[in-house]
């Protein structure tokens, strides 16, 4: 198996990403747009989310497919980036369509990133809308990773954090890919080194291909986070790491729901600690629906645990590419690790 030509959750056929930022805020919005409506779901195994129209994704509800799916820096403030996400795809003619009305399908998750250095005193201003439209109109197959997008402001226990992607090109035919942007409450290295916790998923040296450390029955496995390192006082919500996974594979509601469950492994393969209670970990999976599973048991599984992997690998990916900008709170990974790195 090898990752896709792009190496991005692009190299799944017929989807687009758009992301748009704003420096002196230190913030900003990715979208994720098909090319036709496509089959949803989400999971969200942190104790902090914050969403937008994600009812709508459990397999019981009645809306079937989505339009695009945003992710906001901004904390609650940025929920109007999937405002503007809707808006511009209305004018765009996509949408749910109800008699004469058409009606985008836009769910949304938020990262807090509120405490990073970038000037919040935005007031009446609709910064994160203005962002959900700019994302829309800059949608492309390319995009960058690292300090772009949901990922520009996002930070982790000890590093910037950043928006990562990722591709496999699935066994038994078809793709899986990641967009996820990384700003998680705990680190996303091992311990004081260069070394990522997502190491053993890595493809051709695609996070600086240092492996594990060479002591690593050694190492010391304390609990480091925001908190214990002192980035952050305490509180019950500032963090999350959020993303997409995409596949063209055929899948139910139901089904991506659980490959959604199985994806969030990726997390806790990336991030020491995932899941708590101050961060809202959040996984959506989508489907473009293009390639039908020879052997739908198998190959479901085999997708979740795909997933899990190409997760891990775009995590380390978006801390890997992060880039200094001025008034940054934290370094970047490769401003820490110089010396492995060049």
């Amino acid at each position: 198996m090898a990752a896709g030509s792009r190496n991005l959750i692009t190299d799944v056929p017929g989807l687009k990403v758009g992301n748009a930022h704003c420096e002196t805020t230190k913030s900003g919005v990715t979208v994720l747009i098909p090319d036709e409506q496509a089959v949803a779901s989400v999971a969200i195994l942190g104790g902090a989310p914050g969403t937008r129209d994600i009812a709508l994704l459990e397999p019981e509800q009645t809306v079937n497919a989505i339009d695009a799916l945003v992710l906001s820096g901004g904390s609650a403030f940025g929920l109007d980036a999937g405002s503007g996400a809707q808006v511009r795809l209305a004018e765009l003619g996509k949408g749910f369509k109800v008699g004469n009305a058409v009606i985008p399908i836009t769910p949304t998750a938020i990262l807090f990133d509120l405490l990073n250095g970038g000037d919040k005193s935005w007031g009446r201003k609709p910064i994160y809308r203005e962002m959900g439209i700019q994302a829309v109109d800059n949608a492309s197959e390319d995009f960058e990773l690292g300090t772009n997008g949901a990922g520009f402001g996002a930070t982790t226990a000890d590093l910037k954090g950043g928006l990562g992607s990722a591709s496999l090109a699935l066994p038994r035919g078809g793709t899986v890919g990641a967009l996820i942007a990384v700003n998680a409450l705990g680190r996303t290295t091992i311990g004081d080194t260069p070394h990522f916790w997502a190491a053993q998923s890595e493809y051709d040296k695609e996070f600086g291909g240092l492996g594990w450390p060479a002591q690593m029955e050694t190492m010391d496995r304390t609990v480091q986070t925001k908190f214990s390192l002192g980035a952050i006082d305490a509180s019950s919500s500032t963090n999350t790491t959020i993303g997409i996974v995409a596949t063209d594979l055929i899948l139910t509601k139901s089904e991506a729901k659980r490959v959604a469950t199985a994806a969030h492994d990726g997390y806790a393969r990336a991030i020491w600690p995932a899941h708590t209670p101050m961060d809202g970990d959040l996984l959506f999976v989508v489907s473009t629906g293009k390639r039908k599973m020879q052997d739908p048991a198998f190959e479901l599984l085999e997708l979740g645990a795909y997933a899990a992997q190409t997760v891990s690998r775009s995590i380390a990916r978006g801390v890997y590419s992060a880039k200094t900008y001025p008034g940054d709170t934290v370094p970047t990974y490769k401003t820490r690790h110089e010396l492995h790195t060049s």
